[in-house]
């Protein structure tokens, strides 16, 4: 063979490599799953050549940018309402999808050196901590469900989220089933008018507001809480027992609830039921097109999603994620099928 005519029919060969290393795909939002998604987008790359520019905004500006068209995907805890959906596709000219991906734990991590790991508190006490009702830690409430223990006469310092956040949805979205005054007075949302506190952006400026202040109760998703070395309290479920946040307390909450799952996959598994149940648990979903505008980039999305709900999901638990049950997993695939570019199919066969 000829070396133009060989070199012609490699460069051929190597066009779908080529392509793939440089096809980018861009998604901004939720910093709950960041931890995991650093991990899938770069373990991907590998694999596919597939670059990933994901920028941990918040799901409030997630959701944003998904309804401007300014991302290829989005992300976020707290799903998307019906009012997001319908602008979306007014101004996208397609329907939006909620992926499911992984569930995590959002925990109330404390900075009190003197009293360490161990803290319990019950819905109403956490409720009343975050509307400034309760300011004080040795608060005859808070030793009232901590006895034996000694609390110090010092000032609550409440942390919250600043910018808009499924961390926080999923946390005013607890705190709204458990406490009346919270519901009429704050509701929930991503983001809130907030009684008292500081705000931190993302859950790693909320972690790192908590560790450098003695005093302070924030909330974050427990993978920040571990790698900031800093301590979570047990809350108490519905069944009357105070769990504490670990991968086997979020399947069992969403186990129990999981089974009204519904075709778009806007469920909400706080406030669980079951003696095993962390309350305070939730979802995270990637936002995807239903429709995209590039073949590519929406090959390399279906792709990448089905690697991620399945080979994916083993990295779930070491970064202290629960994977998906398989009842949900298998829901979201038939779901990513559906996914077109321009009207047509696309994806492996």
């Amino acid at each position: 063979m000829k070396a133009p005519l060989f070199k012609a029919l490699l460069i051929v060969g190597l066009l779908p490599a080529i392509a793939a290393a440089q096809l980018k795909l861009n998604g901004a939002g939720a910093t709950f799953p960041y931890v995991i998604y650093s991990k899938w987008f770069d373990v991907y790359n590998k694999k596919s050549g597939v670059q990933f520019n994901y920028q941990s905004i918040g799901s409030g500006g997630g959701i944003k940018q998904v309804i401007e068209g300014t991302v290829d995907f989005g992300a976020t805890d707290g799903p998307m309402n019906d009012t997001q959906l319908a602008e979306a596709k007014q101004k996208r000219g397609t329907d939006i999808l909620h992926v499911p991906t992984v569930m995590g734990a959002v925990v109330a991590t404390y900075n009190l050196p003197e009293f360490g790991q161990g803290l319990l508190l019950t819905p109403d006490v956490l409720a009343g901590i975050f509307l400034g009702d309760v300011t004080m830690w040795d608060d005859a409430k808070i030793s009232a469900i901590n006895p034996g223990k000694k609390l110090p006469d010092r000032p609550i310092v409440v942390v919250h989220r600043s910018d808009g956040s499924g961390t926080t949805y999923i946390f005013v979205d607890y705190l709204t089933k458990v406490s009346e005054t919270w519901e009429k007075k704050v509701g929930k949302g991503t983001s809130v008018s907030w009684p008292v506190g500081l705000g931190g952006k993302g859950n790693e400026g909320v972690a790192g507001l908590v560790k450098q202040t003695d005093g302070a109760i924030g909330y974050v998703e427990l993978a920040y809480a571990v790698q900031n070395k800093l301590p979570y309290a047990s809350i108490r479920n519905t069944a009357g027992k105070f769990v504490q946040p670990s991968l086997a307390s979020v399947s069992a909450a969403a186990k129990n609830e999981a089974g009204s799952m519904p075709a778009d996959f806007r469920v909400s598994i706080t406030n669980a039921s079951g003696d095993d149940s962390y309350p305070i648990s939730g979802f995270t979903w990637l936002l995807v097109y239903a429709d995209m505008k590039s073949e590519p980039k929406a090959n390399a999305i279906v792709d990448f999603l089905k690697w991620a709900l399945t080979d994916g999901e083993l990295y779930a638990p070491e970064l202290l994620y629960a994977p998906l049950p398989e009842n949900v997993s298998q829901k979201a695939l038939a779901t990513i099928k559906s996914i077109t570019a321009n009207g047509k199919a696309v994806g492996k066969k």
